[in-house]
């Protein structure tokens, strides 16, 4: 009969086979801190897909064409998928579902600060799709590679969907751009709103992370956030010249020596403020999730019953 493992030795053997680049998989033995750290950072991402859903609902019925209409239909339709592959993504290591939906209405459990911020104009459309969207596949792409194999496989078809999602934001900006000057105000009206927001995306400066170090140790994270941040920075400023758009940084420079762009100073004061629950539509945000949730409660139990008369005629 073989000895059981130490703590120590199994938690040896658990780096040895990330390092190898073995996908854990939910069977497998894993520490309790890499579990909580991939329900967290999970369920948190789901929760930013779904809240993700309001500021674009809020432009459905005022879309200017039918076919922007289908697209942005579209498009939260994808948002609402993404969340439930990773709701599922989150089950596979014991997380409840119902109680990780309870977490974000009862305000513990957090989503991407960028969803705090209101939709002023069809114009936040596009930006929300270039800027946002461009964002989120800059911290999604290395996810497809993360150790956990539930989560680097649904980020796959996530980020295939995101991409569309931001060459569709970069279309309709670019349209605006290159129409009437009245257009091409709005566009630069929204840049100028949600730029500083979009590098806030990233989450705060690796000095600042309290989970950056762990989570690339253990290959749930590729890259740190002010990697990313950067990496972002130097694609979109092209993006915004191509377009004759210009970014909202007086501080904003080509650094030749680097190869790449200095920027301004982010207000991290603002990103704590909306983080803690302060922005400008969180409060609205939950509120609307909760609604639904409340709105939708009928329909979950004619499901359930409908799948329990099911199984009872099976039964017989």
């Amino acid at each position: 009969m073989s000895q059981e493992l130490s703590i120590e030795e199994l938690e040896k053997r658990f780096q040895e086979k990330i390092d190898a680049e073995i996908k854990i998989e939910p069977n497998d033995w894993m520490p309790d801190d890499y579990r909580k750290t991939l329900i967290r950072q999970i369920s948190q991402h789901a929760h930013s897909e779904i809240v993700g859903m309001l500021p674009e609902g809020n432009w459905i019925t005022r879309a200017p064409s039918l076919r922007r209409k289908a697209v942005l239909l579209a498009k939260v339709q994808d948002e609402a998928g993404h969340g439930l592959y990773l709701y599922s993504a989150a089950e596979t290591l014991g997380a409840d579902r119902e109680e990780t939906i309870d977490d974000l209405h009862s305000g513990k459990a957090k989503y991407s600060s960028i969803f705090n911020y209101p939709t002023l104009s069809w114009a936040d459309m596009g930006t929300i799709g270039w800027l946002v969207d461009g964002a989120a596949i800059m911290n999604q792409v290395p996810l497809c590679r993360c150790s956990y194999g539930p989560y680097a496989r649904a980020m796959v078809r996530v980020c295939k969907e995101e991409s569309f999602h931001q060459r569709q934001g970069f279309e309709i900006v670019t349209k605006l751009a290159q129409g009437t000057p009245e257009q091409k105000e709005m566009a630069q009206d929204s840049l100028n709103r949600w730029w500083w927001p979009s590098l806030m995306m990233f989450g705060p400066s690796d000095a600042d992370s309290q989970h950056t170090a762990q989570s690339m140790k253990w290959k749930i994270k590729r890259n740190t956030n002010d990697d990313l941040r950067q990496q972002f920075v130097d694609i979109t400023v092209p993006q915004a010249e191509l377009i004759g758009l210009t970014i909202p940084d007086p501080d904003l420079k080509w650094n030749e020596e680097r190869q790449s762009y200095d920027f301004g100073e982010i207000n991290w004061d603002e990103f704590n403020q909306v983080i803690r629950g302060n922005g400008p539509c969180n409060k609205k945000r939950i509120e609307d999730r909760r609604n639904a949730k409340e709105n939708g409660k009928w329909v979950r139990e004619a499901a359930l019953a409908h799948a329990e008369k099911r199984k009872m005629k099976k039964a017989v």
